[in-house]
């Protein structure tokens, strides 16, 4: 990814989580939601939005509905940034925060002292 769409990015960012805190009143669009990712193309015709959405998947359903619905407002906003092209904007979930919660129960819900089924004696995970 070259330096520019990096910055492109980060300013994307930045301004949809400004614009989302400030100037949306969708009721769907309710709780912490927090834009952890923006990924654009390389013409910036597109940009992919990650989105993590607090409480649970319904909440997070509804959210990603008011974000799509809010697309068009918030892509007329990003004209201010004084880009030669504003991109078309697709919110997508990250549930990055989901899976490592998930994961942590799973290594919660193992004894200290019990082994991983498949490990005998001492044996170790890797080259042998």
């Amino acid at each position: 990814m070259s330096r520019r769409t990096e910055r492109v990015n980060e300013l994307l960012r930045d301004h949809i989580s400004t614009v989302l805190a400030r100037d949306i009143n969708d009721p769907r669009i309710d709780g912490i939601v927090t834009i952890t990712a923006v990924e654009t193309s390389r013409d910036l015709a597109h940009a992919r939005i990650w989105v993590s959405v607090a409480g649970e998947q319904e909440d997070a359903q509804r959210t990603l509905q008011g974000l799509r619905s809010a697309s068009g407002f918030l892509q007329r906003g990003l004209m201010r940034l004084g880009l030669r092209r504003t991109p078309e904007l697709n919110f997508v979930i990250d549930d990055t925060i989901a899976r490592a919660d998930r994961i942590n129960q799973l290594l919660d819900s193992v004894s200290p002292g019990e082994q991983p089924s498949g490990l005998a004696n001492g044996e170790k995970r890797g080259k042998h």
